[in-house]
């Protein structure tokens, strides 16, 4: 058996292949599976549990039918569905958890994490992000009426391309000194994350031995997953 992690699907309407891909998978090898992790960005956008996407109650309802087959989901907020709330949680059958969270795995402690707080060279992007997870902010916009919602999220969207087209790849992608900190504050040898889009296992020196950083890959033409079994922990791209 292994623990199934996924990041970085960014699942829209206007991506219909990328969804059969999705619902493809939890039929297939999820169904196998000890555990499946979603490390955030599960959806391009998250307006509000109560968003009458049809989309979304599609999805709810596969993740859903997949707990009910016997294997757990659990999943963990991305920069672009940080609104994922209860209600969403409850429909779809999943366990909501910290942005920061450590695993006892076939004898590893493994640490996951969506991974956009490692980017730290991006000082823009974390202000934003700071301002977003204010408790009051999120209250107020899920106070506005939908279509509101919808058109602030669009203009956001756009706002957020027009700025990573002018940021260098090395500024969008995680701080060195950021992972070796948060591996050394949580005591972990491996640190599962996704948000950079940039698939790899890489090696490096935290606690004061060998340590692992594996990065999910993002849904764009393929799948990706992190495979953890007591033998091994594999990066597998698979077709949708």
């Amino acid at each position: 058996m292994a623990t199934l992690f996924i990041a970085d699907l960014h699942l829209q309407a206007e991506e219909p292949a990328i969804t059969a891909g999705f619902l493809r998978f939890l039929n297939g090898e999820a169904r196998q599976a000890d555990a499946l992790y979603i490390l955030g960005d599960l959806f391009e956008a998250w307006i509000g549990d109560d968003d009458p996407n049809p989309l979304h109650r599609d999805i709810a309802a596969a993740l859903h039918a997949l707990v009910d087959a016997g294997v757990p989901c659990y999943f963990m907020h991305g920069n672009r569905d940080f609104l994922v709330g209860k209600r969403f949680a409850r429909e779809s059958g999943m366990i909501l958890l910290p942005e920061e969270k450590v695993l006892e795995i076939s004898g590893r402690r493994v640490l996951i994490m969506h991974g956009d707080t490692l980017c730290t060279d991006d000082t823009g992007y974390q202000a934003f992000r700071k301002k977003v997870h204010t408790p009051w902010i999120q209250t107020l916009f899920l106070a506005l009426p939908l279509f509101i919602r919808q058109k602030i999220a669009a203009r956001m969207r756009a706002g957020s391309k027009a700025a990573n087209s002018s940021k260098s790849l090395d500024v969008m992608d995680v701080n060195p000194q950021a992972v070796v900190n948060v591996m050394e504050k949580h005591d972990v040898q491996w640190l599962i994350h996704g948000h950079t889009h940039r698939p790899a296992i890489h090696s490096l020196q935290a606690n004061g031995n060998d340590a692992f950083r594996a990065v999910l890959g993002a849904w764009h033409h393929e799948g990706s997953m992190i495979k953890v079994t007591a033998e091994n922990v594999e990066l597998i791209a698979f077709p949708f």
